[in-house]
């Protein structure tokens, strides 16, 4: 392994923290340290199954190894309901994560237009708490959505969850009319307004603790050459409240990977950031709640902007979680160099040119996790993870040369813990995720 660009002098020791090789302990690029650092939560998904066919989410103690589960569908199938995707809040001890539907069948199985969001607070375990309301009976529910949410974030200050949206009449519209209307966008919800839903029928509609909306706008057929988008994900809430604007106020945001139509009508992701107002309860150009014949529609106030233009250059597109630093004055994503190469870019949200910081002879893989106290990051590099200096463009080796494969990366809250997946061997041919750390 040639590790250009790098130092290897200062690699970490790395800890073993899970040990049992029966299950997969996926930390899945999510928010995985309790409040105090001192628990990781994590879904028993296998590979083969995905979330549909997982009941389980546990947590470890980062000290002593202890497990405990926090929620257990002891009668999940292989079709569902299933859970998964799982982070703490970084204010309460309590996670969230995504629960299928639960009349879940072979006819109606886990899908990602059937699943939302559900709460466990530590104290309770197997109590879940309904986040977001869903509503798929005319006529809909301005705060309640249609379909199913799914990687579940909390903000910095606990008050909001953002998270990747399907709608479940505009799968139905798409399977009747054999046309495009199945998209893939983002939506919020914020603490301390429940949504009833009139007449629940709680296995496929029920009422939600938080009001939920959709904050960007998506079309089967963008124009070529517009920022109109098709798709959205990749999506993470900027800095710990927002980022700066230049008036001086902080602006609560998201960003994300938009996919736009280049002038020839090619795909093409870019970094899209979506400003999203204090009050979202107030619709705007349409319906919050969404119609019979088009989507949930952001509230009065969201602007969607786009902040690369790639899709013309030699190598276009963006890829990754665009993952922001702590104090929203960066967004790191992977792209391509001049070489053809995927490496570490960032570009601050107000807009402006994109920065390239690392120059690697091969492709960056993946898992950016900023420091949160500092302007730094992680990334995966040839199997290695690498922690960077913004500006600097000789990262930090942390990990020796290894054939385990090294996944999902995150920081503790006091930056003083990093924690990751290997896949270590279980049986011929079979792997199962373990949870890793690096104690600075």
């Amino acid at each position: 392994m040639i590790l250009t660009s790098c130092d290897q002098k200062h690699q970490k020791e790395e800890h073993q923290l899970t040990n049992d090789l029966s299950q997969n302990h996926d930390l899945d690029n999510n928010d995985n340290f309790s409040p105090d650092d001192k628990w990781l939560v994590y879904d028993t998904r296998t590979e083969e199954g995905g979330i549909g066919a997982n009941g389980k989410i546990e947590k470890v103690h980062i000290e002593t190894g202890e497990k405990k589960v926090l929620y257990h569908l002891k009668q999940n199938t292989p079709y569902g309901p299933g859970v998964g995707a799982v982070s703490y809040n970084p204010t309460e001890n309590e996670v969230i994560f995504i629960h299928g539907l639960k009349n879940a069948s072979p006819d109606y199985p886990y899908e990602q237009w059937r699943r939302s969001g559900v709460i466990v607070k530590d104290n309770k375990p197997n109590h879940p708490i309904y986040m977001d309301a869903r509503d798929t009976a005319v006529p809909f529910t301005p705060g309640a959505l249609r379909g199913g949410t799914h990687r579940h974030e909390f903000s910095g200050d606990g008050q909001w969850v953002g998270f990747t949206y399907n709608d479940a009449i505009m799968k139905k519209m798409e399977d009747d009319s054999g046309l495009l209307h199945n998209l893939r966008t983002i939506g919020v919800s914020k603490k301390d307004t429940p949504v009833l839903v009139p007449q629940p029928n709680w296995e496929e509609d029920f009422s939600g603790e938080w009001f939920s909306v959709v904050v960007v706008t998506v079309v089967p057929n963008p124009v070529p050459g517009s920022d109109q988008i098709s798709r959205a994900a990749g999506d993470s809430w900027i800095g710990y409240s927002g980022y700066q604007k230049t008036n001086g106020s902080l602006q609560r945001a998201r960003a994300f990977i938009g996919t736009v139509k280049n002038e020839k009508g090619k795909d093409i992701d870019e970094v899209f950031v979506v400003d999203i107002p204090e009050n979202i309860s107030i619709p705007g150009d349409a319906p919050l709640e969404g119609t019979t014949t088009t989507m949930p529609a952001p509230p009065r106030g969201t602007v969607q902007r786009r902040l690369t233009f790639t899709s013309e250059s030699d190598y276009p597109g963006c890829e990754g979680i665009v993952r922001s630093s702590f104090d929203g004055s960066l967004l790191a994503f992977i792209a391509r160099d001049n070489q053809n190469i995927k490496q570490v870019f960032t570009i601050p949200p107000t807009g402006g040119s994109a920065a390239q910081q690392t120059f690697h002879p091969s492709d960056v893989t993946g898992g950016i996790r900023w420091h949160p106290t500092n302007q730094s990051l992680i990334y995966i590099w040839d199997n290695t993870l690498i922690h960077l200096k913004i500006g600097e463009k000789e990262g930090q080796v942390l990990t020796k040369p290894s054939p385990l494969t090294i996944t999902n990366p995150v920081w503790s809250h006091n930056g003083k813990i990093l924690a990751y997946n290997r896949n270590l061997p279980q049986q011929e041919g079979i792997t199962t995720k373990q949870i890793f750390l690096i104690h600075f």
